[in-house]
Parts: C-alpha cells; structure tokens; sequence
C-alpha cells in the first residue's frame, strides 16, 4: 500500500533509510558486542520511533515487524548474558533474524514510498523472527556453491524479490544454514544495469549554513542595486554627450553664417566655456564610474565565490554515507563463501560531494566483491601460512590539498602477475611482445581492462568479467586515476585519486590547426620543446628520450583524426610538446602552440553525445570561443591502438570467421534447441548424440568450445569432461555443462572433473549460455 500524501512519502522515506541504517549499522555491532547494553537501548528506541511512524502512515506491515523487532531487543535487553543467546551458530542467531526482517522492512517501506510490489511475505518473516525456522525452498537454482566447487550461472525466472532494490538487500542471506547469497536476475545478467544505480536524493543542511547563504544573497541585492546606480551613471554620460554633440553641431552651423566681429567671438568664447564645463562634467562622471565599477566587481566577484563555495558546501556529505551500506555485504558475502573477513573503515568524516559519493558507490562494491572473492584466502589455507585466521580489509579516505584519496587494501594473496599476463594474451587485450615491454605497475593495471576476468569460473559473485571495468569507467568519469600495489602473498592496495572540484578544472590550452583544446594539468608532467632529430622509431612507434626513459609521441591532430598539420617543418624547428602522465603510463602530444593556463568551468555533453572518445566535456573560453576537453586517459588507449592497429588486422584476417562448438546432446529435442541457438548466433556447430560420439569427433574436428549434456548413455558429461582434460592440447579448451542435475555434489563433481561452467536446465535460457560461450571463446 501507497502512502497517499506526497509530502508524507518524502518524510517515511528519509525517516525510515535513517532509522533502517542504524539498526543494520547496531546489529553488526551487537554481533561483535553482545553487553553493550547502550547499543541495544538505541536500537530499541529506533526501532520504537520506526513502528510509530509506520502505525501513524497506516503502513501496518512495518509497524507490525518493527513492533517484533523491539520485542526481541527488550528480551535480549532483560537477559543477564545476551552473547549466551547466540548459540554456537552465528547463522541461527536472533541478529540474523532480525537482519532478515530489517531487508524485509526496507522493501515493505520502498513499496509504501513508490507503489511497487514488494512481494514480501509478512507472515513468514514475522513466523521467523518468533523463531521458527524458514522454509526450505526448493528452486536448487538459486544455491550458490561451497569453495573451490565449480561455479553457476543462475537465472531465475521467478525470482521474489524487488530488482529496484539496492545490491546490499538483493545480496541478503535467505536461508541462513544454506550459507546462499541470492542475487536478482537483472544483476546476473547485467551487472551494470540502471536499476541498480545509486542515488542520494536528500541531503541534511544546517541551518547556520542556510543563514550565511541567505545573507550572502541578501548582500548579492546590493550589489545589484548599485550596479543600477551605475547604469544610471553611464546614461548620463550619454545624454550629456549627445548634448554636447548637438550645441557642437549647431554653432558650427552658426560660425559658418556669421561674419567676423564681437557677435562670433562672443558665441565662440561662451562654446569654449559650456564645452569646459561639459568636459569638467564628463571626467567626473568617468572617474566616478570607474571607480565604483571597480569596487562593484571586485564586490560581485568575492559574493559569486562565496556563494560557489556555500552551494558546494551545502552538496559536501560524509564518506559514512557510502561506508556504512558496505559493512553487512562484507560480512554476508564472506560468510557464503566460508571466510572470516573484518572492514575497518577509516575517515568516514571525510567530506566530499554529492554527486563523487554517488559514482564511487559501485567502483567500491565491486572492489570489494573482488577482494574477497580473489585476495582473500580461505581460513584453512591462511591458518597454514601464519597469517589470522580473520583477513582485514581496510577502506580508508582522506583529503590531501589537491584530491580526495581513497584507499582499499587487504592482507590476501596480493595479485599474480604472471596469471595476469597469461589472461591479457588469452583475451587479446595485448600481446606478448607489448607484456614484455611493460612495468609491473602497468602489468597490474591490466585488472581494470573490459572483460578481464582471472575467475576459471562463472558465478554470480565474479567470472562475467564486468566489474573492476567500471571502477576504471566512473573514476575517469571524475577526473581521478587508480593506481594498484601488491605484494604477493601480503595483500593489495588499490589507491583511487579523485578531483576535489567536479564542475571547475585547472587546463592547459593548446592549439591544434588553429582550434584550441584544453588539457587537464593534474595529468601534464611537463611541457618541453623537441627537435626533429631527437625523435627515433621504437617498436613500431615515434619515441623521445626523457629522464632516461623512452616516451612515445604522436600528433594531437592525429588522435583527434584531425587533417594534417601544416608542413614545411623544417630539421632546425622545434616542436612544442606536452607529456601526460596516467598512472604509471606517459605519452607525448605534439601540439602546435602553449596558449594559456587557465581555470575553466566544464559544460557536460549532451544525452546525444554522452561518451565521445577522447573528449570529456567541453568549456567557453573569455574569447567566446567553444573549446573541447580532452580526456588523457583515452588519448593514452588511442595512442595504443593506433600503433596495434596494423598487428591486430592481420591477425583478424587469419582468424576463422565463425568459431565452432561441439554440441554433446542425446536428447533431440533438446540438441535441436540448443543447435538452432548456437547459430543463430554465429556459431559453427558439430553435434554428438552422447560423451563417446563427442570425444571421437573432437579428436577429429577443430572446435573452439565444448556444450555438453551430463546424463547420456555410453560416456556422461563428468567422463567425457576428465577425458578432455586428460589431453594437453585441450587444457584450455572451454567446457559448459548444460544439466538439470543441480546439487552441490553434482556440481562439485563437475568442478573436479574441469568444467569451465555449469548451467541448470531447469533455468536455462538463451542469454545465459551465450554470454558464457562469448566469455570463455
């Protein structure tokens, strides 16, 4: 049900997101501090304040489990030892309950706020926070696998809940002896969907800020009236030059008629006296005027400032804002993986704006997601290497004069060059040659490229390899870099550094074919002038020596696709050339002139031009002029390009156009569905009616892939998968088992056996298989 008033809904809503957080924010710390009795006081009067809000809005529902959930806290309150009531399972616990029924309330309140089915039910979640245990359910599609079993790709079809809801509560245990982590449908196959956008859309002002705002404005009036009093200045200024003008003109007409005696000397005498008087007037005036429109400028100047710096102070939140939606996904997603993982967060009073806590939500996710997916070591493995038992992921942010800095670090395995490498060749992403002229650091950075991915396997949690592609993605889009530290076997740092200011940037203005382009400085190491003969070939490109280091270079014009500089350059004449510095690569840009260095307010593009290669917004300079922002980091990946663009077209034209699949089906329905898929959308396919018919047409046929069926007669998907495996020329050759055998035994089996992926008939669909084909080919 729909809260009528809409001034209402905008109230629940604030109220009930505060008083949800810190009773999520209270339980965590409950888990860790069970007799802190002050804690559980607090979460009793949210708890009180979020069922009489409910009751007053007609929202029973939640008025309903807030009322449950203040029941429980008072019983745990009356308790001598609250920690005895946690049992030896952390997973039966009254706070898991409670976490159950908090994810509840925040679906019930998004339904009263916006009209959207929450399909939750009431019932259940009321039965269970009393202590019954939930019901098992028996969609085996939605179990996510034990540790270093083989992985799934899920899509339900009917999945309950709400995909308009934030990761935090698609991502919450439902059954808490499964250890399962259910995600919705939209996030499997699309993890960078909208409707997982992040948005804050009400932000807390104090009121004294309010206060020197207002004044601020009222003496913004002032000054606009004064700037009257100047207009009224300048017109009489005017009228007394017209008038002026005309008596000029009528006694030179009168000179020309009079003849010469007392008459004309005495208008020519009483001429020269008014045009005194006027002129005494005029010099006045202008002294006047100039001196007030100076002192009215230099007035407006420091209130526009002013203001600036109100507003933008007014936009300034607290990393808590983010911080704390990370603590429960931290816990829950370590817990379904069976690791012991503690965030520390430190800085959340650091201030930064609006509109950077809201692109940095899902970089930090995934970042994460990523940590203790890949870094972080099961307990076993790290107990045997001396390390806790309980890994530390520390999420840090602080402000440095220039920047925002935030800093994600563990104390995992730390990242695996060599695995990296292996990968960026096996994806195409650069070859070997380009590797080996690479730095560890530019190595390591090789983590955010699109579609990199060192999962073996497919799941909901990694392995699309999509995520750490949009930490790049939104960083850039905030004008900040990331660079990557890893020590193996101690951990990894990831160190994002991002703009203070979003909307003003500090350039450099350089002309290219008499156009001028703005550089952002924060990315210029230096500017210099080169010579002719200082350029020489280097692997394919034109490369400088600076510092001792090799530098490649390229024309501006060239990277924007611009026409030709003018020629007639000369040995003798120098070039005026600018190096970038992102990350740890530099690049050097031949321009034909420095113009100027300036700060610039930065226009957004338009929906029609929302990402253009190379340009990130564009500016008005003082000239009038429209001038375009380029963005370095694409420069950079242009600059790459065009030197691989000869290497990679020859390898395209030896590539085969169509890859082919090996389709081991015996039933023909199914092999006739899943052949009409397979070419539909461009694959070659060769078929096999069980395990023994496939392995023989491999051993005689090329393919790309293998899909196969487990349940056949003669040889099953789990034989004919480890006597692939068996055969060194097809250790990398991609294995998809398509089964309705869903157990995690079963799966398990297919993991040791060497299957890449394992999708469920019972949720089979197109997308899922393709995506994954598309993956792994």
């Amino acid at each position: 049900m729909m809260i009528d008033d809409e001034e209402l809904r905008d109230v629940f809503k604030v109220a009930s997101e505060e008083h949800l957080q810190n009773l999520d924010d209270g339980l965590l710390h409950l888990e860790n501090h069970p007799d802190d009795l002050a804690v559980l006081e607090a979460l009793m009067r949210e708890a009180h304040s979020l069922k009489g809000d409910a009751n007053m809005l007609g929202v029973k529902d939640v008025g309903t489990l807030a009322h449950q959930i203040e029941h429980i806290l008072t019983q745990l309150k009356q308790q001598e030892n609250p920690a005895s009531s946690l049992g030896n399972d952390t997973t039966d616990s009254p706070y898991e309950r409670l976490a159950h029924a908090i994810a509840a309330i925040r679906k019930l309140v998004h339904e009263a706020v916006t009209g959207e089915p929450a399909r939750v039910d009431t019932f259940s979640v009321l039965a269970e926070l009393m202590g019954a245990q939930p019901a098992k359910r028996e969609d085996n599609s939605t179990k996510e696998p034990e540790v270093n079993s083989i992985e799934v790709i899920n899509t339900v079809k009917n999945n309950t809940f709400d995909k308009n809801q934030e990761l935090k509560e698609n991502a919450t245990i439902q059954n808490p002896k499964s250890k399962i982590v259910r995600l919705s449908e939209a996030e499997v196959q699309n993890p960078k969907s909208p409707t997982n956008s992040y948005r804050i859309e009400t932000i807390r002002v104090g009121t004294r800020h309010l206060d020197t705002l207002m004044t601020q404005a009222g003496e913004l009036t002032v000054t606009k009236i004064r700037i009257a009093h100047r207009l009224g200045e300048i017109e009489a200024i005017a009228n007394l030059w017209e008038e002026w003008n005309r008596d000029l003109f009528t006694n030179r007409f009168a000179f020309s008629r009079e003849q010469q005696g007392d008459v004309a000397h005495q208008r020519l005498e009483t001429f020269h006296h008014h045009s005194e008087k006027r002129l005494e007037q005029l010099g006045h005036l202008v002294k006047t005027l100039q001196s007030s429109l100076s002192e009215d400028t230099t007035r407006l100047e420091q209130l526009s400032s002013d203001l600036e710096e109100g507003i933008r102070t007014l936009r300034l939140l607290p990393f808590a804002t983010i911080f704390n939606l990370f603590p429960r996904m931290v816990r829950d997603l370590a817990q379904q993986q069976g690791k012991l993982v503690e965030l520390i967060a430190e800085g959340k009073d650091t201030l930064a704006d609006k509109r950077l806590l809201e692109e940095m939500k899902d970089p930090l996710m995934h970042i994460l997601r990523n940590a203790i997916d890949h870094g972080i070591e099961p307990p076993q493995e790290r107990e045997r290497l001396g390390k806790p038992t309980t890994a530390t992921i520390r999420l840090k942010a602080y402000q440095t004069p220039t920047n925002i800095v935030l800093e994600i670090s563990d104390d995992g395995r730390g990242l695996d060059l060599d695995r990296i490498k292996q990968i960026a060749v096996k994806r195409g992403i650069c070859g070997e040659e380009e590797l080996a002229a690479m730095t560890p650091s530019q190595i390591q950075a090789l983590i955010f490229a699109p579609g990199f991915s060192t999962a073996p396997l497919v799941t909901e949690v990694s392995g699309r390899g999509v995520g750490l592609d949009v930490v790049q993605t939104n960083v850039e889009k905030l004008k900040g870099t990331i660079q990557v530290e890893s020590f193996p076997g101690l951990g990894c740092t990831l160190r994002v550094n991002l703009s203070i200011t979003l909307a003003t940037a500090h350039v450099l203005i350089v002309q290219v074919n008499e156009m001028p382009y703005a550089i952002p400085v924060e990315f210029v190491q230096t500017a210099c002038l080169i010579k002719s003969e200082e350029i020489f070939p280097l692997e394919g490109r034109d490369t400088i020596i600076r510092d001792s280091q090799p530098i490649s270079i390229v024309q501006l014009a060239d990277l924007l696709e611009l026409p030709p500089m003018p020629s007639g350059l000369t040995q003798e004449t120098a070039l005026s050339c600018i190096i970038l510095q992102v990350g740890q690569a530099q690049l050097g840009v031949v321009v034909d002139a420095l113009v100027d260095e300036q700060d610039i307010l930065i226009k957004p593009q338009s929906q029609l031009l929302k990402r253009v290669r190379n340009v990130s917004g564009a500016t008005i300079l003082g000239t009038g002029d429209v001038c375009m922002v380029l963005n370095p980091q694409d420069l950079v990946k242009s600059a790459r390009s065009r030197s691989q663009s000869i290497s990679s077209t020859q390898t395209h034209q030896l590539a085969p156009t169509k890859p082919t699949v090996l389709l081991v089906e015996d039933s023909i329905a199914t092999r006739t569905q899943e052949k009409r898929i397979l070419e539909t959308a461009g694959y070659q396919v060769i078929t096999a009616v069980d395990g023994l018919d496939g392995f023989n047409k491999l051993r005689s046929h090329a393919v790309d892939a293998v899909v196969s069926d487990v349940q056949m007669p003669n040889l099953d998907g789990f034989g004919l998968t480890a006597k692939i495996r068996q055969y060194q020329e097809y250790s990398e050759l991609p294995i998809i088992l398509v089964t309705s055998l869903a157990s995690d035994e079963d799966k398990r089996r297919g993991a040791e056996a060497g299957a890449n992926a394992y999708i469920i008939k019972g949720s089979f669909n197109q997308e899922a298989l393709l995506s994954t084909l598309k993956r792994l080919v």
